[in-house]
């Protein structure tokens, strides 16, 4: 009955209710989108460096060669001599080392040359189809699969470049082997192949990137291939990058100053610039966060002001149902359920506003980045949290109007009705 009452009388005044949920909406809106993002960005960019200990690639910004190598979501720094990276990938402190040539694409996903173990370091299988072994089979991953409905067994042929656009290649054309099992890393969105097989895609050796596109193996001369397929014992070739998993940490550390110093190389810790990069990237989540508070401040004023107006318009009527039996506790309980009650359907509605808000940017990071953001995963304990603070908002905010109503002279305001 009480709250039946109280809803009715939030709508008293329709307009200062729904400015109220407009507020304490965008408020709770911001929040969440910033918390699944920040959750799951971390996780992300966590998951895909795991097994990393260094990347080993041409000298240039560190943070570059590590969203271009490992994320491929940046242009890389340029091409290194293969037989110049193998000296430090046959190194005996060297666990593993994983070489990436980066190729062309096919309607904007990028095709990567590397070996089998690039698959095993994401925890990737085929599920349809096998590995690729002979030069121009590919394996395509799962998220493309879906996308672009490829099977085993079709052909395709690749765009000179990152973009999509980029001139195609006719003279060779990839073959479909296998489909590799979904493990919500990067590697969904590639496709893979043999080193060579970038190489003889663009006419086998060359000393520098052309076409102002540094990082990619081009052609000296696309029409001039040779007839038999190259191999990775290929001399003076060059790939893009390669991930070390390193069993000494001294080594590790040392690498770092010695490579660059020594050859045309640098070696980047990705732990290290990815914590550079939560770090940037933290700082306009904070601001943001606090943006968010802030309007759920207003959206308590907002409440508070609405509940405290009305509450003078209504004195006859508290009175009169004081009159009528109800306890100064009841009158306490209807001021302070209507406000609980506009938070709770700004939180409703906050919360479904924000999954709205990150599906949108999900598919403009999907399209821009080939990265995606789950709007349907809840955070129990963050999102359990910002539902008691938007409580405490509504709590506060009708503490004052509730105890004016607690307090009210039913003698005196019966007499001045």
């Amino acid at each position: 009955m009480i709250a039946k009452l109280a809803w009715r009388n939030i709508w008293f005044k329709p307009l200062n209710t729904v400015l109220s949920v407009i507020l304490l909406s965008s408020s709770v809106a911001i929040i969440t989108t910033l918390i699944l993002v920040e959750k799951q960005f971390e996780e992300k960019f966590s998951s895909n460096i795991e097994d990393v200990d260094l990347v080993l690639g041409a000298q240039g910004s560190p943070l570059q060669l590590i969203l271009s190598s490992v994320y491929q979501v940046d242009a890389p720094t340029g091409n290194i001599n293969y037989d110049s990276a193998k000296v430090w990938m046959n190194n005996p402190y060297v666990e593993k080392a994983i070489p990436l040539a980066f190729g062309d694409n096919y309607r904007g996903y990028k095709i990567l040359g590397t070996t089998h173990d690039y698959l095993t370091k994401f925890k990737a299988k085929v599920s349809d189809g096998r590995l690729y072994e002979k030069n121009f089979e590919v394996v395509v991953g799962s998220e493309i699969a879906q996308k672009l409905n490829v099977n085993v067994g079709d052909e395709f042929f690749g765009s000179h470049g990152d973009a999509e656009e980029g001139e195609v290649h006719e003279n060779y054309a990839y073959k479909v082997v296998g489909i590799a099992t979904h493990t919500g890393k990067v590697v969904d969105n590639l496709i893979l192949c043999t080193i060579p097989t970038v190489w003889q895609m663009h006419g086998g050796h060359e000393e520098n990137p052309a076409h102002g596109e540094e990082g990619h193996v081009h052609e000296e001369d696309e029409h001039e291939h040779e007839d038999a397929d190259l191999t990775l014992d290929e001399p003076n070739m060059e790939i893009t990058a390669v991930l070390l998993k390193v069993r000494n940490q001294m080594a590790k550390l040392t690498w770092q100053r010695l490579i660059p110093q020594n050859t045309k190389m640098q070696a980047v810790s990705p732990v290290f610039e990815v914590n550079r990069l939560f770090g940037l990237f933290g700082i306009g989540v904070t601001a943001l966060q606090y943006l968010a508070y802030g309007i759920m401040l207003i959206s308590g004023i907002s409440i508070f002001i609405a509940l405290f107006n009305t509450l003078k318009e209504r004195k006859a009527e508290f009175a009169l149902l004081r009159v009528n039996g109800a306890g100064r506790f009841q009158l306490l309980k209807v001021v302070m359920i209507e406000s609980l009650l506009l938070c709770v359907v700004g939180f409703v509605f906050g919360t479904i506003l924000g999954r709205v808000a990150l599906s949108f940017l999900s598919n403009s990071s999907e399209a821009d980045f080939k990265m995606s953001f789950n709007p349907y995963e809840f955070l129990w304990e963050k999102e359990g949290t910002l539902f008691l603070l938007t409580i405490f908002v509504g709590f506060i905010a009708a503490l004052i109007p509730a105890i004016k109503a607690y307090n009210l002279n039913i003698s005196k305001t019966l007499a001045n009705a």
